[in-house]
């Protein structure tokens, strides 16, 4: 299989005049194939068969593999709950002192569910030939967060750095192999989802987010695959310049910020994405709401050439088609035919 040269690909994107949106939408193919969000994260066929579902229903730039971010740590040894129609969380949590950091173990990749989904990116790559298929990866502090507690690592920035630490350099060895396993499978790139450094100082950024992501970017990135960087958080502005120096190819950005701040600070040759509320417009608002939702993002970031639209964050399985399919339009009506 001839590997799609991906700096070219970000390249194209940012030059053209008619951009394609690339929402985080991967979940709501479950109402395209009639399963239940359970049935699918069990079987990387039908996690195949629902990119495949949702790449011939909209015209996205890349395909989105499934942001699960309850996988990884359930590698580790975390309980995890799962419903029928709602996304695994991740209970308790496996380290609450240091002998426990040490003790932690790296677990080899292909331990519960991971290997479910290397293969779910694999058979994607299968059926998807006319975009990028992307696979989705959670980032070091987000683990660290999951597997410590995400108050306790909040905590621990400041009483247990060291602590910390071991558990951020575990979490990010496993991370690199992950999405090597990925890369191997045919993956275009990766998203990596560091929701919870969104919620650090630039400080506490610097020393506990950014040096983790840049390691697993420098070890997975080259011209053929992709790192592209998500911070839904509220201090995602404040703490830009750490972000930026992970080395990422592309960034993407929730609603908690204002995508128009973001792009102000944003290099002219940096790709950014973001950022229409994934719950408040594409699962809970109209047709009509998202359409104009997106329209003023469009008259307040259309004029960056390395603006993408898209959503906040991931999709929820539950959101409507309706609105999905009106988003994309009215970003096809502001670009042109």
């Amino acid at each position: 299989m001839e590997k799609r040269n991906m700096a070219a690909w970000l390249d194209g994107l940012k030059k053209s005049d008619k951009k394609q949106a690339l929402p985080i939408l991967s979940f709501p193919g479950t109402q395209l194939i009639g399963m239940s969000v359970k049935e699918m994260l069990s079987s990387a066929e039908n996690q195949a068969k629902a990119m495949k579902a949702v790449a011939d229903r909209v015209p996205s730039a890349a395909s989105v593999g499934f942001m699960d971010l309850s996988v990884e740590a359930e590698c580790f040894g975390a309980a995890v709950t799962a419903s029928e129609n709602e996304v695994p969380t991740v209970e308790g949590a496996l380290v609450s002192s240091m002998e426990e950091a040490e003790a932690l173990r790296v677990p080899a990749v292909g331990a519960a569910r991971s290997g479910i989904y290397v293969d779910a990116v694999r058979l994607a790559k299968g059926m998807i030939s006319d975009r990028p298929v992307l696979a989705g990866v959670i980032g070091p502090f987000s683990l660290a967060g999951r597997l410590a507690g995400v108050s306790e690592a909040m905590v621990y920035c400041y009483t247990e750095p060291e602590l910390l630490e071991t558990v951020l350099a575990k979490a990010t060895e496993f991370l690199v192999a992950y999405a090597k396993a990925f890369k191997a499978a045919g993956a275009d790139g990766v998203v990596i989802a560091e929701p919870l450094a969104g919620l650090l100082s630039p400080e506490m950024a610097e020393q506990f987010s950014e040096p983790f992501v840049k390691k697993l970017v420098s070890e997975v990135q080259d011209e053929h695959f992709a790192a592209i960087y998500h911070n839904c958080g509220n201090t995602a502005v404040r703490i830009i310049d750490s972000i930026l120096r992970t080395g990422a190819a592309a960034y993407h950005f929730g609603n908690a910020v204002d995508m128009a701040d973001v792009m102000a600070h944003m290099p002219e040759d940096t790709l950014a994405m973001g950022n229409i509320d994934p719950a408040g417009e594409f699962a809970n608002g109209t047709a009509e709401s998202i359409s104009a939702a997106t329209r003023a993002l469009l008259e307040k970031c259309g004029k960056y050439k390395n603006f993408m639209p898209s959503s906040g964050c991931d999709i929820p399985a539950h959101a409507k088609w309706e609105n999905i399919d009106a988003f994309f339009a009215e970003v096809k009506r502001y670009y042109g035919e």
